[in-house]
Parts: structure tokens; sequence; C-alpha cells
């Protein structure tokens, strides 16, 4: 099969087009997919550049997120069938034209390919940070910050959490308040002065906060929370006291069933800022990793 792989970590030029990988099969309890569109994450090109810390002794295909058509069920599966589209997390690798789903939700048909594999990632990592500062169904009321509203993660954390009960304000530079405003999100810019700012919109104060973005805004957060334990980080490990939660401690699949339903019912978004054929993987890995894409990048393999 053809597939974007990597033998060593470095510069998005290391990534090149491969005619002839050998095709992943469906083991018990996955299925495979002909991949139409995988979705590019800042976890792709930190493996690939060596941010990660992680070795690569071998060939390796890049990308965790894919959607695509199932061609192969593993024994020991059900509620999915041969010609299903699917959105999912991969093992082995998303930017190839066939990849192993673990986990996968049922693609609605209004959704395009290109923009359910920009989802699983940032649905899993969003329901997780939520779920860990107690975002729920039962506990939502209150008012959420969100730094880093308008990123991947950002965006489907504030649209779920407003789905949960929560007025939600989020930081994001000034081009995207357009955009949160029309989600119903309540911008703020980032910076100096924020807890000040962000005061004047929660008078009645602030009760929890999530650090979708880093750049040492935690204390901040905890300021305006009173408490560290209702700030959580998927962007700070320093942590300064608050929660941090990289999904070592489990992870919230859930949330790809539940993002798939708010999509299906008008009720989240996720732009996608730009698509790339498989020759100009390389290109994604640039844009992503830039941070200003505007949007989720993914790669076309059909």
């Amino acid at each position: 099969m053809r597939a974007v792989r990597f033998s060593e970590t470095g510069p998005s030029s290391v990534l090149r087009v491969d005619d002839d990988v050998p095709e992943p099969h469906a083991g018990p309890g996955r299925i495979r997919i002909a991949v139409v569109a995988a979705g590019v994450n800042a976890w792709d090109w930190k493996v690939r550049s060596g941010l990660a810390g992680i070795a690569v002794t071998g060939p390796r295909i890049p990308g965790g997120d894919a959607a695509g058509v199932v061609d192969e069920v593993g024994d020991g599966v059900t509620g999915v069938a041969v010609g299903d589209a699917v959105l999912g997390v991969t093992a082995g690798g998303a930017t190839a034209e066939h990849a192993v789903l673990t986990h996968w939700a049922v693609k609605p048909a209004a959704l395009s390919f290109e923009v359910a594999a920009g989802l699983p990632t940032p649905a899993e990592t969003a329901v997780r940070a939520l779920d860990v500062i107690g975002v729920g169904a039962d506990a939502g009321t209150g008012t959420l910050v969100i730094s880093g509203a308008a990123g991947g993660v950002g965006l489907v954390a504030a649209q779920i959490a407003i789905e949960r009960g929560a007025r939600v304000i989020g930081t994001a530079s000034p081009a995207r308040h357009d955009l949160l405003r029309r989600l119903g999100i309540t911008p703020v810019a980032y910076g100096d002065g924020l807890a000040a700012r962000v005061r004047e919109l929660a008078p009645d104060g602030v009760d929890r906060a999530l650090d979708a973005a880093g750049h040492g805004v935690v204390p901040v957060l905890i300021e305006l929370t009173g408490d560290a334990s209702r700030v959580v980080s998927i962007a700070d490990f320093s942590a300064h006291g608050a929660r941090t939660t990289d999904g070592g401690e489990g992870r919230s699949w859930h949330a790809l069933t539940e993002a798939t339903a708010l999509i299906e019912a008008g009720r989240l978004e996720l732009p996608v800022a730009a698509a790339f054929p498989m020759t100009e993987t390389a290109a994604a890995h640039d844009l992503s990793e830039s941070g200003h894409a505007g949007g989720r990048v993914v790669v076309l393999v059909r």
C-alpha cells in the first residue's frame, strides 16, 4: 500500500511517500479502514521532530487520527460492518491507504471525512480534561475559562462544556473572536492583564479553568478560580499545583460518540484550516507546527 513514512527524527523533510508498504490487518477487537483523510496533531510532529523523546528505530507512519470506510472487521467487534464510514484512532499510523483502528465512532452522513479526521484527538482530550475538573451534566453550571479556546482541543472543549451547562470564557487572538462569539463562547484577549479582563466579564467569579495552550498561564487561572484543584492543563506539566492530564491515567474514548452526536445535532463545529495531499504531508506538518493554522490540518489519502 501507499503510505507516508519516516525512518529518523528531524525536520518535515524526513517524511517520504512509500508505494510499497505492507498492509496492516484487523486483529481481534479492531477494525481496518480504507483511509480517506488523516488528521495532523501536535503529537505527530513532536514524534517526527524528536521533541517527544521517542526513539525511531525503523520506518514509522505518522498520524493517530483517521477517517475512512471499514474494509475489515476483527473478531469480537460488534456494531460496525464493512462499508461503514467511521472515524477513530489508529494503531500503526494514519497517513496511509489502510489503517487499523483501536477506538472509533460511526461518522455522521453530513460530516465530511476531512472534518471527521481532525476530530478524534481533540474530542478525547477535551472530554478527558473537562471530566478531570468536573465539568459535567450534574456540575456544569458556572463559569469555565479556557486558555487557547480557538485551538482544536479548546474549541471542542468549549462547545461540549456549553452543552453540559457551563458558561465559557475563552482566550484567543482578536482574529478568532468572531468565531468564538458565534459558537456561544465569550472571547477575551490573552496576555498581560488577563485576570482583570476575565473578572470584568465574570464579576461573580470563575468556577473552573482549562489550559489548552500553555505559555505560563496556569498561575493566572489558579488566581481566578482560587483553587488549584479546579484548574487542569493539557499543555503545562510544571503544574504549579494545578491538575494535569496527558492520558496516562486513562483515555476518555466515550468522547468520540459524544462529539459525533453533537456534530450530527448541529451543536458542535470544528473548522478545517487546510487539507493537503499525501505528497505534501511535510507542508501539513509545517503548518500544524507553526501554531497559526487557524483550524485543523488534515492529509487527504484518497
